[in-house]
């Protein structure tokens, strides 16, 4: 039972007021106030939060964000590597040096606010979303630990990001680049016409490129981890996939693969060795983008480019979804729904041809049209009265 009980801990000295009170798991807790008045209205916030079940003991708050940040780290054991590094490196270079000795009781909304205003101030808008993410993340943790009632981030207003303008190329756009890649003409190709990730590329073995089912099996991935090097694993979102081949692909990929044991790398540096994103980028594709004034193109422009080809050639969004990996159609949806639209008078010229081929099967063959059916019904009808 809550209760108020004055004290005085000298004769003549101060009086103050205690606010006794049990936990909802019946341990006993106190806070002394210099009013009574405080301690009432303190109380009355703890019983309201222990009957609207948001209580949180104020035993279970100690410790610091940067604490907390650590174990939080500690407990992601499925990121993947560059993931983890990334998380890492906006805790290391972000949220230390701002809450890194903050009790966790001491966090606000306001506090958090102040912090995203001054983040604000000379970095993107899009790293602005990224540093504030992950110390909502931190936060929720704690929420989900009854360490803390409410997640201090949430409500928080954000700079709004201006999406950047994809980049896709056309077929004949994909041969020039190609072409002007020179011994990299290839990954080019593989990239552009499959939609696979870089680090799938150079991660595909030999074993796993079906030429006479023209399929590859996108089952591990590369990437170059800052201070820990190349770092192997599974593609993004932990599945494997079967991508397409194209049969104008076949007779080259075959003679690049001839001779190649299974476990080896299909795509390789010019000496041997995995093909890096970096080197990559600074000795074909950059230079290559440059000489054909094509500006934005990265590899990930690549991926893109596939699925703007493949939603032109009329594949549906589910199988668009099933070629680059996503976890779900809406997923694709988000990225390349406009293309789709795109695509309304192919789908009602396809729709056209299909209703004439149909009509001509059915005048062919005498077939009856569903109007002819429902005139045979009346008459047969009328007889019958």
């Amino acid at each position: 039972m809550a209760s108020i009980e004055k004290r005085q801990r000298t004769p003549g000295g101060k009086i103050t007021w205690r606010a006794n009170y049990r936990t909802p798991e019946g341990r006993q807790r106190s806070k002394s106030f210099d009013r009574r008045v405080d301690a009432a209205r303190f109380l009355i916030t703890i019983e309201s939060a222990k009957l609207g079940g948001s209580y949180v003991d104020p035993a279970r708050s100690v410790g610091t964000i940067g604490d907390l940040a650590r174990t939080w780290l500690a407990g992601k054991v499925n990121l993947k590597p560059s993931t983890a590094e990334r998380y890492a490196g906006i805790v290391r270079e972000h949220i230390e040096p701002r809450w890194g000795k903050v009790r966790l009781a001491d966090v606000t909304h306001g506090a958090v606010q102040t912090w995203v205003g001054e983040l604000t101030g000379g970095r993107s808008a899009s790293t602005v979303r990224k540093v504030h993410g992950v110390l909502s993340l931190i936060l929720a943790s704690a929420v989900r630990d009854g360490r803390v009632a409410r997640n201090p981030c949430e409500g928080i207003s954000l700079p709004r990001v201006v999406a950047a303008e994809h980049v896709y190329l056309s077929h004949a756009q994909v041969d020039d680049l190609a072409d002007a890649c020179g011994e990299y003409r290839l990954v080019v190709l593989f990239l552009a016409y499959t939609g696979i990730r870089f680090g799938e590329l150079a991660a595909l073995r030999v074993g796993r490129v079906d030429l006479m089912r023209r399929r590859a099996t996108i089952a591990e991935s590369v990437t170059e981890v800052s201070g820990r090097g190349l770092v192997w694993g599974t593609p993004k979102g932990h599945e494997r996939r079967d991508v397409p081949i194209h049969r104008f692909l076949v007779d080259e990929l075959a003679a690049h693969v001839a001779g190649k044991p299974a476990d080896a790398l299909v795509f390789t540096a010019p000496q041997g060795g995995t093909l890096r994103v970096r080197n990559f980028r600074r000795v074909a594709l950059d230079p290559a983008a440059k000489a054909l004034a094509v500006e934005g193109l990265h590899p990930h422009a690549l991926r893109h480019t596939a699925a703007s080809l493949a939603i032109a050639s009329g594949a549906d969004v589910k199988v668009v979804q099933q070629m680059l990996g996503h976890k779900s159609a809406t997923m694709t949806l988000d990225l390349y729904g406009h293309l789709f639209g795109d695509r309304l008078d192919v789908v009602s010229d396809a729709m056209d041809a299909a209703r004439t081929a149909a009509l001509a099967v059915c005048v062919a063959h005498a077939l009856p049209t569903a109007a002819v059916i429902e005139l045979d019904a009346a008459r047969q009808v009328a007889t019958a009265q």
